[in-house]
């Protein structure tokens, strides 16, 4: 393997490198800054999160950039405000002894104003989310013109959150004669177009195969019953008392209601989510990074780009609905070599999605089993004892108070002495645990679930609707939302996912709002269709359909306008990535 130096990198970056511990390059640095610094051709980097991307275009955009020249040359794009955070305090790190070098930060969430005035100083790099990158460029606050190096970071990501449109939007005010620099994790049909058309015969660099997850993480997955879902997370946690991760639940409302039930159960743990102001997110980030924190509750945007190092398990409290997802998920973990655990909770209908992304990823999942009452409290005794054992006498402190202690337990053994002890903190894990069940599902004894057997995908144990409108009708997420609650006067947290197929689609409903929404579609035509609704849930299927001739209400004639402007769903999910 090549050192930093071999590599081309300057003095400088060396310099500030070697006191932040950089020691040997990783793969993707070491077979990437060498082609970077050449400065001859657009690029494709194809690695997994935690691989060290930033630094194999960090370091070469230091060396490649004019730092006496007070205008703005690099430009690097991030779909969220963390990755765009991170990855500006990285550069601002690998640069410490360019005098000149001024590197800003463009995200929501803080001052336009104090963004502006940075950038007006002469920044030569700027990261940046596509949201407040546009405002700026529509307010002339930025000029693009004078920009040599484009990179696009996490791009599979971007184009995920809805950014295709900012993308080529930004890329249009910058010169044709750039180099585009594209990274990512994934290369879904998306990323190959955007190589396609913004990129003139590029490098192409894979560290790995595509698609697939880092060597040194562990994947496993338990099965459990729905309804235990929730203490099969406090079992796993418990036996863990040295854990430090991230769970990952699927949306906003089940990450915010898991982060205060692990509160309340005396957890050290708090949510990241698109809800929270940016001071609210800076402030959980700094006590996660500090570990103050000890498990974070977040979603899957709202995680994107955190860079916290020695992350011991991901937890999926939820898998999420792309197999491209769990890889960014996992790769929280085993960050820069280190090794790491991925952990899938699963009921019985959700296996045959655990075979999809196993499948995908090209990584064996492993079955195993909610540690029982007996692994808790003897992996507790054991932290305990850990505990006693490295705890630091304060020798001083204690010293007058001695005398009194001897006299006091002058009468039991050291063998007495150490049961009682322990037992001050751990009977409370014993009485907890007393007569505790067995979460796990005996999956040999279930059989596959209907959904399986129908050769149904993956499904989500909350009830669903079926309704005959999809894609083709005009509808993306954003808008189905709004007709679904203009049709059945249901609220957007009585909604769940919302999976648009071409000529059908699924919407996932709080139980208790089903039986008025059927009867809201009662009679209902859209665009000449009759428009039928089914439910599924507990075994009953019901159904309605258009028995009588309607005009839509004007929604449809919206529809078509929303998709045109794009602000249905890509506003919403704007405002996680910093609009």
């Amino acid at each position: 393997m090549r050192s930093f130096n071999e590599l081309g990198v300057g003095e400088k970056a060396l310099k500030a490198i070697a006191e932040l511990g950089f020691e040997q390059p990783t793969p993707i640095q070491e077979q990437a800054i060498p082609v970077l610094l050449t400065d001859e051709k657009d690029f494709v980097g194809l690695a997994q999160t935690g691989t060290g991307k930033t630094a194999a275009f960090g370091l070469p955009l230091i060396e490649l950039v004019d730092f006496h020249k007070p205008i703005t040359q690099a430009l690097v794009l991030a779909p969220t405000r963390e990755l765009c955070v991170q990855i500006s305090k990285d550069m601002m790190n690998y640069s410490k002894y360019h005098q000149s070098a001024n590197i800003v930060a463009v995200y929501g969430g803080a001052s336009i104003d104090t963004q502006i005035r940075q950038i007006r100083k002469g920044a030569q790099i700027i990261a940046a989310t596509p949201g407040r990158l546009i405002d700026l460029i529509h307010r002339k606050a930025i000029r693009l013109e004078t920009i040599r190096y484009v990179v696009l970071d996490e791009a599979d990501e971007m184009l995920n959150m809805g950014f295709q449109e900012d993308i080529d939007e930004i890329l249009s005010h910058t010169p044709k004669d750039k180099k585009v620099w594209l990274f990512s994790a994934t290369m879904p049909a998306e990323v190959r177009s955007i190589a396609s058309n913004y990129m003139t015969n590029p490098f192409e660099l894979t560290v790995g195969r595509k698609n697939e997850g880092a060597e040194n993480i562990e994947h496993h997955y338990y099965v459990v019953h729905e309804r235990d879902r929730y203490a099969s997370l406090k079992r796993i946690l418990d036996a863990e008392p040295e854990i430090f991760g991230i769970i990952f639940c699927r949306t906003k409302i089940d990450t915010q209601r898991i982060a205060e039930n692990l509160i309340k159960d005396g957890y050290n743990a708090d949510s990241l989510h698109g809800d929270l102001s940016q001071q609210q997110r800076d402030k959980v980030m700094a006590r996660y990074r500090s570990r103050t924190l000890q498990m974070l509750v977040a979603t899957d945007v709202a995680a994107r780009g955190i860079d916290v190092n020695d992350v011991t398990h991901v937890i999926h409290y939820n898998l999420p609905d792309e197999a491209e997802n769990y890889l960014h998920r996992s790769g929280r973990t085993a960050r820069a070599g280190k090794s790491g655990v991925s952990v899938a909770l699963v009921n019985v209908r959700e296996l045959d999605k655990i075979r999809q992304v196993e499948k995908r990823v090209n990584k064996k999942f492993h079955l195993s089993k909610i540690p029982t009452a007996v692994d808790v409290c003897e992996q507790q005794l054991m932290k305990l004892m850990k505990k006693i054992h490295d705890v630091e006498v304060n020798e001083k402190g204690i010293a007058k108070y001695l005398p009194s202690i001897f006299e006091e337990l002058h009468d039991i053994s050291k063998e007495d002495l150490i049961q009682r002890v322990v037992s001050i903190e751990f009977n409370r894990f014993l009485d907890y645990y007393r007569n505790a069940p067995d979460l796990n599902v005996d999956i040999a004894h279930q059989g596959r679930s209907r959904s399986s057997q129908n050769g149904e995908s993956y499904r989500s144990s909350a009830p669903r609707m079926f309704i005959n409108l999809g894609s083709v009708d005009g509808f993306d997420r954003g808008n189905m939302l709004d007709y679904v609650m203009e049709m059945t006067g249901a609220t957007k947290n009585q909604v769940g996912k919302i999976d648009i197929k071409g000529v059908y689609s699924f919407i996932e409903m709080e139980e208790q709002a089903l039986p008025k929404a059927m009867e809201s579609f009662r009679g209902e035509v859209f665009n000449g269709r009759k428009v039928r609704v089914e439910i599924s849930g507990d075994g009953e299927r019901k159904s309605f359909d258009g028995k009588k001739s309607k005009e839509k209400r004007g929604w449809g004639e919206k529809s078509y306008k929303r998709n045109e402007s794009f602000s249905g769903d890509k506003k919403r999910k704007r405002k996680y990535a910093g609009r």
